[in-house]
């Protein structure tokens, strides 16, 4: 594994691996036959000029590594392809890493941060050595696959928490679930950055017009792109049920307020009954009626409006409005 800050330069001529982490090496590893590559992690400036010195980078290229600070793209100057890709990461909220690679003539560059670690590619677990010896072009597919494939279980992630959020709103709406959703917005335009570019990034990789990509390896390109045409049509799933949830929480809150309404309207219709036969009376009644001096008549009166009233209250709990 790469330290924070560390080079990594590995060099395959014929069967014979060499690693090394220093650069001052690299004119003698680029001279012979065979694969490189050199592997950077947050490296600092002089490290990057350094690199950039002994593989001839374009001042643009060179640009970009240094300021990081770039959307997903590829770019290609002379006899190099420049590509960044993000590596999407998900511990509580989604965090995408920018990925710098340089593909020349018999090497790779590739330019992280150090919570993307390249030799855990699953492509390279098999053996770096069998993947080097493919060419420059087949590290780059399999660290690029590699990035693909990790978006995956992003998107299985965001589903499921859109799933809950949505059984959550059907059984009590929150303001607070409003918020997570609203998060989860935030997190797939993340998304889309990161993947919304690399589809057409891949390709240009596959359309046969770099001479640095091989014919073997377009095969293995086409099948990242196929992924990343699945991904798109998985995002524009995840974001189209982000905004039902939202629908279904704003159908919800009304729907709960108009059974409210329905419920004040039906105590309201009690009680504007039993005070219109109250205001029959009038209040000067209310003495004799407290004095015990109002007739039968009074009381049969008070017991018909209490019945009524009752009846009333069993309607409107069977018709739903109390």
């Amino acid at each position: 594994m790469t330290a924070a800050g560390g080079i990594d330069i590995r060099a395959l001529a014929g069967d014979a691996l060499h690693e090394t982490a220093t650069l001052d090496d690299l004119p003698r590893l680029l001279a012979g036959p065979g694969t490189v590559w050199i592997d950077l992690t947050e490296p600092s400036h002089s490290d990057v000029l350094a690199a950039a010195r002994h593989l001839r980078l374009h001042p643009l290229i060179v640009e970009d590594i240094v300021e990081r600070n770039n959307r997903a793209k590829i770019e290609h100057y002379g006899g190099l392809i420049h590509i960044v890709l993000f590596a999407l990461r998900r511990n509580g909220a989604c965090r995408a890493d920018e990925l710098e690679f340089v593909l020349g003539s018999g090497f790779l560059l590739t330019v992280h941060p150090s919570s993307w670690v390249p030799v855990h590619a699953h492509q390279l677990r098999g053996g770096i050595r069998e993947v080097m010896a493919r060419g420059p072009d087949a590290v780059l597919w399999a660290l690029a696959d590699s990035v693909v494939d990790g978006y995956f279980p992003i998107f299985d992630a965001i589903g499921d928490e859109i799933d809950a959020l949505q059984d959550r709103v059907l059984k009590q709406p929150d303001p607070d679930l409003l918020e997570q959703v609203f998060a989860i917005k935030r997190e797939l335009i993340l998304v889309r950055h990161a993947v919304a570019p690399a589809r057409e990034i891949f390709n240009q990789l596959t359309s046969r017009e770099y001479e640095l990509i091989r014919e073997p390896q377009v095969l293995y390109l086409r099948d990242v792109y196929d992924h990343l045409i699945r991904l798109t049509d998985e995002f524009e799933a995840l974001r189209d049920l982000a905004a039902a949830t939202i629908e279904l929480y704003l159908s919800t809150v009304n729907n709960n307020l108009s059974t409210i309404m329905k419920r004040l309207t039906g105590v309201t219709v009690v009680l504007a009954g039993i005070g219109a036969v109250a205001g029959i009376f009038g209040m000067s009644e209310a003495a004799s009626a407290i004095g015990g001096g109002e007739g039968a008549g009074f009381w049969l009166v008070t017991s018909g409006v209490v019945a009524v009233a009752a009846v009333a209250v069993a309607f409107l709990r069977r018709v739903g409005w109390m």
